[in-house]
């Protein structure tokens, strides 16, 4: 595994694996292409650490990602991490068992493809939301409330974590000013999660930029057509704006340009 919030990571909307997944790629490429297919995310995927265990040397592993990449599996960049107030980017490695073409790339590198969630249980035993009810009665004793109550409020503190509320946020609108007696601790917490819900967070934009497979120079995805940069795939690239001049030589010239500019008659009074 990569240091975390590293490695690989599976792109989103992919088929269902079978096993015709890899057959349009040479053999190499399509037993390398199943091997990171099955890797989890997180997984090392880099030249070095494929080398010791797979039967290829770095150099023709560089070239089978290469054609991977080619090929619409495989995509190198930097992603910004949504919700994080760094100004830190990470390194990305993208891999897509379903090729994709240079449009859904654009698309992806924009956010416009949606994301997929990792695999989890889809009836947790225990969630978030969940802890926090039964847990309440810790922090307000009044407040303490049965399995049914907190199975029943447990949709509700769902809803304030999906909109970026806290654990101490909805343990502060919860247990604030409360009324002396608390009658019925359901139905209080009940209308608080209602009439104190926060509003939906304004939606992030995603921040990714891809990069040339091949010199790690960064770039639209347009100017990336299969990952590769324009110079790479051996055209021209733009003119190079001229290297500014020494201060000597500026002093040189605008000396040579006074000189010219001087009469024979100044030349003889001087």
């Amino acid at each position: 595994m990569a240091n975390p919030g590293y490695g690989k990571r599976s792109a989103p909307e992919q088929r269902p694996r079978t096993n015709d997944d890899f057959t349009h790629l040479p053999p190499r490429e399509a037993a390398i292409a199943a091997c990171l297919d099955r890797l989890p995310d997180g997984a090392d995927i880099s030249v070095k650490t494929l080398a010791k265990h797979l039967p290829y040397g770095q150099c023709a592993l560089r070239t089978a990602l290469n054609k991977l990449q080619d090929a619409g599996h495989l995509r190198r960049g930097r992603e910004h991490l949504r919700g994080s107030d760094s100004p830190r980017w990470i390194t990305r490695t993208w891999f897509s068992r379903t090729a994709r073409d240079d449009a859904w790339w654009t698309a992806f590198t924009r956010g416009d493809v949606p994301e997929t969630e990792p695999d989890r249980p889809r009836h947790p035993t225990r969630s978030r939301a969940f802890i926090l009810l039964a847990a309440l009665g810790r922090t307000a004793p009044v407040l303490s409330l049965s399995y049914a109550d907190c199975v029943a409020l447990e949709p509700q503190v769902t809803e304030w974590f999906t909109r970026g509320a806290t654990e101490p946020d909805i343990l502060r609108a919860l247990t604030a000013g409360l009324p002396t007696p608390v009658h019925s601790p359901a139905a209080l917490i009940r209308s608080r999660l209602t009439t104190k819900l926060p509003p939906e967070p304004a939606p992030r934009p995603v921040l990714r930029v891809l990069e040339c497979g091949r010199c790690g120079a960064p770039g639209r995805p347009e100017a990336l057509p299969g990952g590769t940069c324009g110079p790479c795939r051996g055209e021209p690239g733009p003119p190079r704006a001229a290297a500014p001049l020494p201060p000597t030589a500026v002093h040189s010239h605008a000396a040579a340009a006074r000189a010219a500019t001087r009469s024979p008659q100044d030349g003889a009074h001087a």
